[in-house]
């Protein structure tokens, strides 16, 4: 009787669903919140040297998270195309993380190391010339446009208050490192990083 009552009352319905969701929420998430395998870095992390921010931000800034993921899923179908599996305490310096789940292009996450600068290069200035079946734009302005050097320290300052170890020697330098580079420079540099610390390991 008293469950029929709960089917026919809307607002009492919708507030034990809210309730039963928050209740999984919880259960699913509180003990990644304290597991070392989530909140610990991989041996060997360290945070992105100054020109890898930068070209992580410029990433960002042209949307290329949102047609290529960086997470490769522990299945063999996966692991034999990009890699070693994804691993989250490569991503404990990342904020936002860019994991993503749509594959318009390719899993990046192993893309570090793989083609040389010049490749990385000619594929953003027009990558047709490369991989001729790809339907992705072309990018000739980052060949063009000069990282804003005032910016980097700042955000170096930014991510030091999230938890990411800047040292003040890091944050004094960087804008020395990327002052007269190219958003070209930067971008190449944040893709020859990616997931490398994990890769070398195979």
């Amino acid at each position: 009787m008293k469950h029929e009552k709960v089917e026919k009352n809307v607002g009492i319905m919708i507030i034990l669903i809210i309730v039963a969701i928050s209740f999984g929420t919880l259960v699913e998430l509180v003990p990644l919140m304290f597991s070392k395998e989530t909140n610990e870095p991989v041996a060997g992390l360290k945070p992105y040297p100054a020109l890898q921010l930068e070209g992580r931000d410029i990433y960002i800034r042209e949307g290329c998270n949102t047609c290529h993921s960086q997470m490769i899923r522990p299945l063999r179908a996966e692991t034999e195309r990009y890699g070693h599996y994804s691993v989250a305490g490569e991503f404990v310096y990342d904020h936002p993380h860019l994991w993503g789940s749509k594959r318009t292009g390719p899993d990046l996450a192993r893309v570090g190391e793989r083609y040389s600068d010049d490749w990385h290069r000619a594929h953003l200035y027009n990558p047709r010339d490369v991989v001729p079946e790809s339907n992705m734009p072309a990018y000739p302005w980052l060949f063009r446009d000069e990282i804003n050097a005032e910016r980097t320290p700042k955000k170096m300052r930014a991510l030091r208050r999230l938890g990411v170890p800047y040292t003040d020697d890091d944050i004094a330098n960087a804008s020395s490192v990327v002052n007269g580079r190219k958003e070209i420079d930067a971008l190449v540099a944040y893709l020859q990083g990616m997931g490398t610390l994990i890769q070398s390991r195979r």
